[in-house]
């Protein structure tokens, strides 16, 4: 019997050649649609579960309210994870990381510049499973200048793992012995060093300032801890240590400084929940999102259901061909649960085939799919035991859920009815197909909403005025490795032909050195003038070089010795002033928090506000100092042939600092790098949506095929009382055209619900216009008025003389 069913299936698919190829490439089309989604989902989930005690995990953040600026953190104070061991019973263990910046590694005779250095405790192997392959965890980073590297590194440099005990120099004036060679951390973690280097080389780290949070830090409860008892033990402490340094500058109690509106909390996040639910300022690493995950999930069911009813679709349009089949085989005794039996069969098979096209569609782009997600998904995760059998269980599912309708139906009828040709009638214009219609135009739909608003929000990023030009603009990186000839450097890229203008500095827009204070606009240090602030340390061309704006006042100048104690402030910064006119008005910094040595500043000018940070904050205060930081050159260019200048810039390098490696970057280029989750994401998602449309108008196809045959004697009448093309293609695509409008009116809300809460993460945002809404609705309608027409026009310029001569 089964081998009947496939000889009929396979007979049956032959003859209907063409249909059959849309019923499986739709349903590929789905399939690796959703194997893509799954694979990225599977990715995002499984981040830092290599840890054997992940479950016991938990990172400390800080949230801070103080003098108008709120601040959350992922960071803590150097001494909270001490602590906490210390104190608390339920805590196992702690470890901190930090990141260290990038250091040179010499390699022969040559410097490699190396980016992924972390500060780390002797406790890290306590806390993270990190495999060590050579050297003693327990006894690596408890001595200073000493480092664990990854077998990466190892190979690099050595050619060899078992390199503990060997030396690597450091920013050509170190050695640095290697005590532990690590397994690479897996790519699914929220921290990726290559070179861990200990803490016990770094006085900071043991600072007793409980106001400053600079540590990830992360503790290990042990099984039976209560964590929401460990969280209110950790405040607890934290109000204990803070309370004196509060009395000490602002003479208040802990207590007067809450019933203030000002905050100092402390909070525990689970390793892992760090990926996906963490969005907060000193980030070790670039998080995910799981709102994301969410969309594309949603996106991924979607496009399978809209895949299924396709397959339904095209499945019921072929189905009134075999209507004297179906009549004939009940005639001849076939029993309903064998026409089911068959019907299942030819849709399991179908899906089956599907499946086995979508792997080989996945297998190959999977690689292009990696580059636009920024993942590293191996293709050989499709043929895992449990993804086989997730993967024919999906197939199966599919295959009973596209074809049961169908099945169920065509079943049913009885062969008197069918012998009559009274078939196509249980069909017409039922509810269900309508409802399928309505259902795929409504989320394609929402699909072209949601690209326009993704398009026009990166778009907007890309143009909007940031309060500086970001244009022909070079960075030079790393040029703290000149030392003293660094202002020689800078002052010789002056004489380049092109070169506008130079500045020195570790502070950029575009990047993530920062450096945070605090200020009082009153030397009496009440917490109500207080601003925290980004305090930047620039030079008298920072301005200019970066084309920002003064509102007021003047730029720093050589001439003025004064300028030694000078500010320039923003606008966000003029606010927190009582009067407008704040030029010459003071700024006072502590020096000393132990004697309250007070540092004072003048502000002799107004900067307009510009984007220091990503777009999805409003700007805050920020000041700028003159003063020597030789982080990296920023260079404006005035020319078209800027890899000629570029060629120079090296070459003068080259000749300044033989043998280290020369990094550049152009300054619009690091803009762009800060939403490349956003341009990720609007790239998935405009292109799941394309597919998501094109599975749409493929079932669209079949039911207007469908609605023609069901038709086609009514059809062949009308042309012959001298119809035109024009109105049997009206007459055909008018109800479907209804569905499409109907589908729209569904659509709207729900997409601008769902654009309005994604617009939320940006602070600078564009606004939901109505056209987008309106084009979106047009667009639908047009793609679907152009795949009726195909169709239609098809059967109204059949010859009618075909479809009458039986009558």
């Amino acid at each position: 019997m089964l081998k009947n069913y496939f000889k009929t299936a396979l007979r049956n698919f032959w003859k209907n050649k063409f249909y059959t190829s849309l019923n499986i490439i739709g349903l590929a089309i789905g399939i690796s649609t959703c194997l893509l989604i799954m694979l990225y989902v599977h990715d995002e989930l499984n981040y830092d579960k290599y840890n054997v005690k992940a479950d016991r995990i938990y990172r400390i953040n800080n949230e801070v309210k103080f003098g108008g600026s709120h601040f959350d953190v992922a960071q803590s104070p150097a001494l909270m994870g001490a602590e906490a061991v210390k104190e608390m019973p339920p805590v196992e263990q702690y470890t901190r990381l930090r990141w260290h910046g990038s250091f040179l590694v010499k390699k022969g005779n040559i410097n490699l510049r190396e980016n992924r250095v972390g500060w780390a405790d002797s406790t890290l192997f306590d806390v993270f499973t990190l495999p060590v392959i050579s050297g003693n965890p327990k006894t690596a980073l408890k001595e200073p200048h000493s480092l664990v590297i990854t077998e990466t590194i190892a190979k690099k440099y050595f050619n060899r793992t078992d390199v503990a005990g060997r030396y690597m120099t450091i920013d050509d004036t170190s050695n640095y012995k290697i005590t532990a060679v690590i397994k690479d951390i897996p790519r699914q973690s929220h921290f990726n060093f290559d070179f861990f280097v200990p803490f016990i080389g770094n006085k900071d780290s043991w600072s007793d300032d409980w106001f400053s949070e600079n540590y990830n830090t992360y503790i290990l409860l042990k099984k039976d801890a209560n964590v929401n008892q460990v969280d209110q033990q950790l405040n607890t402490m934290l109000n204990r240590f803070i309370e004196p340094e509060l009395k000490s500058v602002l003479g208040i109690s802990m207590n007067d400084f809450t019933k203030q509106g000002n905050l100092v909390k402390s909070s525990l996040t689970p390793l892992l929940s760090i990926h996906l639910h963490s969005n907060k300022i000193g980030e070790i690493g670039e998080n995910g999102n799981m709102q994301y995950v969410y969309i594309f999930s949603i996106i991924a069911v979607f496009i399978l259901i809209i895949a299924c009813v396709n397959f339904m679709n095209l499945f019921i349009a072929r189905s009134s061909n075999r209507a004297k089949e179906i009549g004939v085989r009940k005639v001849l005794g076939s029993l309903r649960k064998n026409l089911i039996a068959q019907f299942l069969t030819e849709s399991l098979l179908i899906s089956f085939i599907a499946l086995f096209i979508a792997l080989l569609i996945v297998w190959p782009i999977l690689p292009y799919f990696n580059q636009l997600a920024g993942k590293n998904i191996s293709p050989g995760l499709l043929f895992q035991p449990s993804m086989i059998v997730t993967l024919l269980l999906f197939a199966v599912v599919v295959g009973l859920l596209a074809g049961s309708y169908p099945a169920f139906l065509l079943s049913a009828f009885q062969p008197i009815e069918v012998l009559k040709g009274k078939l196509a009638k249980g069909f017409r214009g039922t509810w269900l197909r309508n409802s399928l219609v309505v259902f795929q135009f409504a989320i394609s739909i929402i699909l072209i909403v949601g690209t326009i608003v993704i398009y026009k929000q990166l778009n907007y990023i890309r143009s909007k005025d940031i309060g500086f030009n970001r244009q022909q603009v070079v960075i030079i990186h790393n040029t703290d490795a000149l030392k003293t000839q660094a202002t020689t450097f800078k002052n010789e890229l002056l004489q380049f032909s092109g070169v506008t203008n130079v500045t020195m500095t570790g502070f950029l827009p575009v990047n993530g050195y920062r450096n945070s204070n605090t200020f009082f606009t009153s030397p009496a240090l009440d917490q109500k003038n207080a601003i925290p602030m980004q305090a930047w340390s620039v030079d008298e061309k920072y301005i200019p070089t970066l084309g920002i704006s003064l509102l007021k006042g003047r730029n720093f100048s050589e001439q003025f010795l004064s300028d030694s104690s000078a500010m320039i402030i923003n606008e966000a910064t003029a606010k927190f002033f009582p009067t407008n006119d704040v030029i010459n008005k003071k700024l006072y910094e502590i020096d000393d928090i132990k004697t309250k040595k007070l540092r004072e500043y003048h502000i002799i000018g107004i900067a307009k506000n510009f984007n220091f940070s990503s777009l999805r904050e409003v700007i805050t205060p920020l000041t700028l100092s003159l003063g020597k930081e030789t982080g990296s050159i920023a260079l404006r260019v005035n020319t078209a042939n800027i890899s000629s200048v570029i060629a120079q810039i090296k070459n003068k390098w080259q000749s300044i600092a033989p043998g280290q490696p020369f990094d550049y970057s152009f300054m619009d280029e690091e803009f762009s790098n800060i939403y490349n989750a956003e341009q990720r994401t609007g790239q998935i998602f405009i292109t799941f949506a394309i597919l998501a449309i094109l599975i749409a108008c493929l079932g669209l196809f079949g039911l207007v095929a469908y609605a023609a045959e069901q038709r086609i004697k009514e059809i062949g009448i009308r042309k012959v009382l001298g119809a035109s093309v024009i109105n049997i293609v009206g007459m055909l695509s008018k109800d479907f055209l209804r569905l499409v409008m109907i589908a729209a009116l569904i659509a709207f809300p729900i997409a601008w619900w769902g654009m309005h809460k994604w617009l939320q993460d940006f602070a600078y945002r564009v606004n939901l216009s109505w056209w987008v809404f309106a084009f979106a609705g047009i667009t639908a309608l047009l793609i679907a008025l152009i795949t009726v027409s195909f169709q239609a026009i098809k059967a109204a310029i059949a010859n009618p003389v075909e479809s009458l001569r039986t009558e």
